[in-house]
């Protein structure tokens, strides 16, 4: 018999698995899959939880999986129209914290992958990732089980991360690449003084001032073949001065990246150094940067891989998806180190908000997606 994927959903969403929490989620995963003949172990890393299933022979031609039952906080309660760990269906939709990121997600592929190995087993191996750290700090989650993938001899040949990809409608969009994300932070140093006597002293602000607008006087790019202009944002500037007539010795600044495939973090970084030199230089206050990388700038190339899980998404929904590389980061940053990696989920219009909820018809979509491109992967 099918494994229903909207009972599934359902399960998972009354999970309440709010990272770092596991609530239940990947429990209930491991008893299904291993069911079905899956290989499962748990690959937990510093109280993260991770699951981990094969099925079929190692070192076979082997089609992975990857997605996250982590969900973010609900917020107040008391603005949901339903329960957000309910998983009620109203208006042809089901409602609850993960509907769309992304346990529904998770429950398609696994629901396509355990259909595909039982009524049709192929020639080769499915591999599910699944972590409880997607929407946390991502140290020990996909990064966890890669590397116990690589310490074991664990290897996908392919990677499909089910992360909800599409803006409008069903199957308009997926994901051949991501923009690499990092933040600076800047702390300046000079000289306090009186504001009556600039003289006697090194204003910090003029020159991160200064500063800041050397880096967004130019654009960082105009764009690449497959994406956008890099963007550079200053998110904030402090300097925790009480006073109006007291020159601060210290004064701080945020900027936030999101580069393409143009640039490295490394790049970027150097690049804001050379302006740093340029300001000391010119000013006498020195700067301290620190520099947070959230994951670099990748793309899998329209080839063999883009084209068959295109076509599945056109057979099933009608609509040739857009290759795009926008949105923020996802585990495919970790997963591209490891081997060709696409994505390809639902319409993400209500992730991370109050009255998250996605329609069921699309959840059954997705299942018939995920199948056709495991078959067609086989063939």
């Amino acid at each position: 018999m099918p494994l229903d994927p909207v009972k599934l959903s359902a399960d998972l969403i009354r999970c309440p698995s709010v990272t770092p929490l596991e609530g239940g989620a990947l429990q209930l995963l491991e008893g299904v899959l291993s069911a079905a003949g899956f290989a499962c172990t748990r690959v937990d890393r510093n109280g993260i939880p991770n699951l981990f299933a094969r099925w079929g022979a190692k070192g076979a031609k082997t089609f992975g999986f990857n997605g996250h039952t982590d969900v973010v906080p609900v917020g107040d309660a008391k603005a949901w129209t339903h329960d957000p760990f309910g998983a009620e269906i109203h208006g042809g939709e089901m409602w609850g914290r993960g509907a769309t990121d992304m346990k529904t997600g998770v429950a398609a592929f696994v629901a396509a992958a355990v259909d595909f190995v039982t009524q049709t087993p192929p020639e080769g191996a499915v591999i599910l990732t699944i972590t409880g750290d997607e929407e946390g700090a991502g140290r020990d989650g996909t990064r966890a089980l890669l590397d116990w993938m690589a310490e074991q001899g664990e290897a996908m040949s392919v990677c499909l991360v089910g992360e909800p990809t599409c803006p409008n409608e069903m199957g308009e969009m997926m994901k051949i690449g991501r923009r690499g994300s990092m933040t600076f932070y800047l702390e300046a140093t000079g000289v306090q003084g009186h504001s009556a006597y600039p003289h006697r002293a090194k204003n910090p602000l003029h020159a991160l001032v200064d500063l800041l607008g050397r880096m967004t006087a130019q654009p960082l790019d105009t764009g690449t073949d497959h994406f956008e202009p890099s963007t550079l944002q200053i998110t904030t500037i402090d300097c925790g001065n009480p006073a109006n007539n007291v020159i601060p010795a210290r004064a701080t600044a945020t900027v936030n990246i999101r580069f393409n495939d143009a640039h490295s973090s490394a790049s970027i970084e150097a690049w804001a150094q050379g302006l740093i030199t340029e300001v000391t230089a010119a000013t006498g206050v020195t700067f301290a940067l620190r520099t947070e990388v959230s994951g670099e700038s990748f793309l899998t190339p329209p080839g063999e891989f883009v084209a068959l899980v295109a076509a599945a998404v056109e057979a099933e929904t009608g609509r040739r998806p857009e290759l795009s590389t926008s949105g923020g980061t996802s585990d495919a940053r970790f997963v591209k180190d490891h081997c060709p990696v696409l994505e390809f989920g639902l319409v993400g219009r209500t992730m991370h908000q109050v009255d998250e909820r996605v329609p069921v018809a699309q959840i059954v979509a997705l299942k018939a997606i995920y199948g056709r491109i495991l078959r067609d992967y086989f063939a």
